[in-house]
């Protein structure tokens, strides 16, 4: 069964070791609160909102050990006014035997407000 993890974290600043030190820390923490390995993972989209211009954010996926064969790719969110600044976002597409109710998303630092519904 293929399904959609989904993370966001914010930086305080847009500078490349904290964006990348950020980014692995959201990944991680959405692979192991759901049990996956890297052979588990089909592809890791990245967005960031457009104030973080700094590095690329897939650059720290690709460092992480055992996953450097993963597929990631970045762009940008949507620019609508209001948006939380500094900003980015995962969705990770896994196969996993997860019911879909039971996946957990993970949202750090202030991305925490974005999903409280989520929070548990």
């Amino acid at each position: 069964m293929v399904r959609g993890l989904r993370g966001a974290t914010t930086v305080e600043l847009d500078d490349e070791k904290t964006v990348l030190a950020a980014t692995e820390a959201l990944v991680v923490e959405m692979a192991e609160a759901n049990r996956i390995s890297p052979d588990d993972i089909i592809s890791v989209l990245i967005s960031t909102t457009k104030d973080v211009t700094s590095t690329f954010p897939a650059k720290a996926v690709r460092t992480i050990g055992g996953w450097t064969y993963v597929p990631v790719m970045c762009t940008h969110e949507m620019d609508v006014p209001g948006a939380m600044p500094l900003c980015i976002r995962a969705l990770m597409h896994v196969n996993t035997d997860i019911p879909q109710r039971l996946i957990q998303h993970i949202y750090q630092n202030e991305a925490v407000k974005l999903r409280p519904d989520l929070q548990k």
